[in-house]
């Protein structure tokens, strides 16, 4: 198969970017979308024209490095899909191909296809850890945790960080991926120390580094590769609410349990 694909080339956050067309050779339908812009890219080093640049790492849908905007949609076409497990018989031979860079302020475009999220790693450092030994790992296994519970922190766990929930939403908000980092550690029992610090902390640098609020078009969800669901939000939500009602009073009985 062959197909015509319309990348965004651009220098650096300084200079005016474009849409340059480029015509692919014989593909193989099986090959990954990823593995198509590598084939593109031996044909332009060859030419000695410059390779696309473009985010990638395990190709396995677990790092959450890839971050294209494909045909309008952040990671293609397939649902629950990363962009890196995207193949091209998802595609028709012949048809043209859109690839965008994620489009959010929070993220700002280093070259061509490659985006800046730094600002994820700012929320991360500022909530996304617990203090409590939890010892080897039979010592953290033997921990009882209820089966809803460790259910919703595995699903909360899925979570690979790409930031397909901003590039989706027209509000650029993040509270998808906060949610689901505030909701994993909060529903276990090591989480529990920074319960109500990681949601105040997390949030607040979420605002900090420009995200937009959540309006609940639930696009973020859409777009997810690992179906992450809006029913975080919510919860991120009441315990966000909890701590400002009661806040003082529970901050300083966890920080003396803290220790």
């Amino acid at each position: 198969m062959k197909v015509r694909i319309q990348v965004w080339r651009q220098k650096n956050d300084k200079s005016p970017g474009a849409f340059q067309t480029y015509q692919t050779p014989d593909l193989n339908p099986n090959m990954s979308f990823l593995e198509m812009l590598d084939v593109v890219n031996e044909e332009l080093a060859g030419r000695g024209e410059e390779p696309i640049a473009f985010d990638h790492d395990c190709r396995e849908g677990i790092c959450g490095t890839c971050s294209l905007v494909i045909n309008g949609k952040p990671h293609g076409p397939n649902k629950g899909v990363a962009t890196c497990q995207t193949y091209m018989r998802s595609f028709q031979d012949g048809d043209t191909i859109v690839v965008e860079p994620f489009r959010a302020r929070p993220f700002p475009l280093v070259k061509d296809l490659v985006v800046d999220r730094k600002s994820f790693d700012k929320i991360i450092q500022a909530g996304g850890f617990i203090s409590v030994r939890t010892g080897s790992a039979p010592d953290a296994n033997s921990t009882p945790v209820p089966k809803d519970d460790s259910d919703l922190a595995m699903d909360a766990a899925q979570c690979i960080g790409c930031g397909a929930c901003v590039a989706a939403c027209k509000n650029a908000s993040a509270m998808l991926f906060v949610s689901a980092k505030v909701s994993h550690l909060g529903l276990l029992p090591q989480g529990q120390p920074e319960r109500d610090r990681r949601v105040q902390a997390m949030v607040s640098t979420m605002d900090e580094q420009g995200f937009g609020n959540c309006t609940v078009t639930g696009s973020c969800e859409a777009v997810c590769p690992k179906e992450i669901s809006l029913d975080f939000i919510a919860r991120m939500n009441r315990d966000y609410a909890f701590t400002l009602i009661k806040g003082e009073t529970r901050r300083a009985k966890v920080s003396e349990g803290a220790g």
